[in-house]
């Protein structure tokens, strides 16, 4: 597979990870959704499902939908990222770069899906919570281990595959997702995958999203509910702005990316 080859089989699966997985949150979130209050658990099955569909979408390049996972392979010292694609300085930024895209097409996608629900819902939150990631509570310090260790058990389960006789591939994937977000996926809502936070969250800060001035509180992890509003978010709204919280975007971005690079290291002792 070439540059371009690369970048679209993984832009196509990553867009489809995320209209689906940003789909869900806004049906739970949404007020005026028929989904609506539907649960964590519906939130954790939507993004597994999502990410079975998009590893089947990318099957040409392995389906990797994810920089951490990219990364973890790169760090694992195989040779290959699929079988005829060769790790070099090209193929990695084909896999990141259509990862990076895909999600924020996506994202546009899942928008426009729920267009009149965003227009109808006065909470700024949960408009957020549908495109980026954030902490139940907020500590820099903690958020990040909590990515960080939770993006390494995605990254060594998902390279251990690899050395086992079955053919359920995304299938797996999907549950392993379900599996981290009921598990570790309070703190912080679970970005692990950097393209799956950065990607919506540009599409947040550049969509028609915000139509009232009103308070953003911090994303809501889990059945819609929300931290108290930061004074600093507070502030943007009355001068008109709009925030996606960029000051806690390098989270979800740093931490997962750490994660892979220690399960890729790990892989060389444990398989």
């Amino acid at each position: 597979m070439n540059f371009g080859s690369i970048f679209l089989s993984e832009a196509l699966g990553t867009g489809v990870l995320i209209l689906l997985g940003a789909g869900v949150v806004a049906n739970v979130l949404l007020t005026k959704s028929k989904g609506f209050d539907g649960g964590w658990l519906l939130i954790n099955f939507g993004w597994g499902l999502g990410v079975m569909a998009g590893v089947y979408v990318a099957y040409k390049s392995g389906g990797h939908l994810n920089p951490a996972y990219t990364i973890g392979v790169l760090f694992s010292g195989a040779d290959e990222y699929a079988p005829g694609v060769s790790i070099t300085v090209a193929t990695t930024l084909a896999y990141v770069l259509g990862q990076l895209v895909g999600a924020f097409l996506g994202a546009n996608l899942a928008y426009v899906v729920y267009k009149r629900h965003f227009d109808e819902e006065t909470d700024e939150a949960k408009k957020l919570s549908v495109f980026a990631t954030g902490p139940a509570i907020r500590s820099f310090s903690w958020n990040f281990a909590t990515e960080l260790i939770a993006t390494f058990a995605l990254v060594l389960v998902l390279l251990s595959m690899g050395h086992t006789a079955t053919g359920l591939g995304p299938v797996a994937a999907a549950l392993l997702v379900v599996g981290i977000g009921a598990s570790l996926g309070g703190p912080t809502g679970y970005a692990i995958n950097p393209a799956r936070d950065l990607g919506p969250r540009l599409a947040h800060a550049l969509l028609p999203v915000s139509k009232v001035a009103a308070p953003v509180r911090e994303p809501a992890t889990a059945g819609g509910y929300a931290a108290e509003p930061r004074p600093e978010a507070a502030t943007a709204q009355v001068n008109g702005g709009k925030d996606s919280d960029w000051g806690y975007a390098w989270v979800p971005i740093l931490g997962p990316l750490a994660g892979g690079v220690l399960a890729g290291l790990a892989s060389h002792i444990l398989f």
